[in-house]
């Protein structure tokens, strides 16, 4: 008898210097778990010095196994009522996306998939990279510390010295932090 597989979705944001390290931890979550691929609209639209968006979407939607990957507001309301996650990933998750987060903004496909989630009582497990966290963004990081079924992949200072208001998740966290999620605990230490 074979176990199914638990639904995981895999919204990706802006920050795309961080891709990299998101791809090389989503390879084990895809081994675990069947991944459903989201990515905002200004991600899916933006060529950066870190790759064309054609590129991340093929890589994203093969990572997920060849499933399109979503980037409208229409298309991920369904993943609420219709195609009910297990988690939602947001990774990596920009200071906007927080903001939006915290004040219960829905304009993007990522804000969207985490509405349509949270209304089912589940987790949503958000790994952050944003260059403002203990500045402009600190105040979203922590409404969203208050939030029920919201959980956080442990983050830490990436460049003090340069960028001393940076903070970014430990992506190799991710698969530790989603299954604590899915458990219903915050994986600690959160601030590393």
């Amino acid at each position: 008898m074979s176990m199914e597989k638990k639904r995981l979705g895999l919204a990706l944001c802006g920050s795309y210097c961080t891709y990299e390290k998101l791809f090389a931890a989503a390879g084990e979550l895809a081994a675990r778990y069947e991944l459903y691929p989201i990515m905002s609209e200004t991600a899916a639209g933006t060529d950066t010095r870190f790759g064309t968006a054609a590129a991340h979407l093929r890589r994203l939607s093969e990572l997920c196994g060849g499933k399109p990957v979503v980037t409208t507001i229409a298309g991920a309301e369904p993943l609420g009522p219709k195609l009910p996650l297990d988690a939602l990933v947001i990774a990596p998750c920009t200071g906007n996306t927080l903001a939006k987060l915290a004040h219960g903004v829905t304009d993007s496909a990522v804000t969207m998939a985490a509405k349509a989630h949270l209304r089912n009582g589940r987790p949503l497990v958000v790994a952050f990279s944003t260059n403002d966290a203990l500045s402009g963004s600190a105040e979203s990081i922590a409404r969203l510390l208050n939030r029920k079924n919201v959980y956080f992949v442990p983050f830490s200072q990436d460049d003090p010295v340069s960028k001393p208001c940076s903070l970014q998740a430990d992506f190799s966290l991710l698969s530790d932090t989603v299954e604590a999620a899915l458990a219903g605990r915050q994986l600690q230490p959160l601030l590393r």
